[in-house]
C-alpha cells in the first residue's frame, strides 16, 4: 500500500475547493474528524462540516484557497493561505493559517483555520 502524503492531500483539497462541490471536499475528510473556524465553534462529522461549507459556498459564485506557503511534520500540513470568495457581488479576500491533521489512510481528520473575523465581516458590509 503507497504512503498517503499528506501535503499533497491537503493541496488537492485546496485545489478542489474552486469546484465548490462540498459532497468532493467531505470526501477528503475522516467521518468523524472536526472543523474548526477558530472565532467560531468547531464541528464534527461530515454532515455538521458539510452545512459548515454550504455555508460560504453555495453563496459564493466563486472561491478560492491559494496556498502562499505550506509545510509538513508527522501528518499535520500546515498552509498559509489567501482564501478568496465573491459572495453576493462582493469580493472577499481572507488570510489564513490553517492546520490539517491528516491520517495514515490519507483522510483529513482535523482542520483548524485562525483568521480575523472582523476582517471578512468588514468585506462583507
Amino acid at each position: 500500500m503507497p504512503t498517503m502524503n499528506p501535503t499533497q492531500i491537503v493541496t488537492d483539497f485546496c485545489n478542489a475547493v474552486p469546484r465548490r462541490d462540498v459532497a468532493e471536499l467531505l470526501g477528503f475528510f475522516a467521518t468523524d474528524a472536526v472543523y474548526h473556524n477558530i472565532p467560531i465553534a468547531p464541528v464534527t462529522g461530515h454532515e455538521a462540516i458539510g452545512t459548515t461549507l454550504r455555508g460560504f459556498l453555495d453563496p459564493a459564485t466563486s472561491a478560492e484557497f491559494e496556498v502562499r506557503a505550506i509545510a509538513e511534520a508527522n501528518g499535520v500540513v500546515l498552509t498559509e493561505r489567501v482564501d478568496r470568495f465573491t459572495i453576493n457581488g462582493k469580493e472577499i479576500e481572507l488570510p489564513v493559517m490553517g492546520s490539517f491533521e491528516v491520517d495514515a489512510s490519507g483522510k483529513i481528520t482535523a482542520w483548524r483555520d485562525y483568521f480575523d473575523m472582523a476582517q471578512f465581516t468588514k468585506q462583507m458590509g
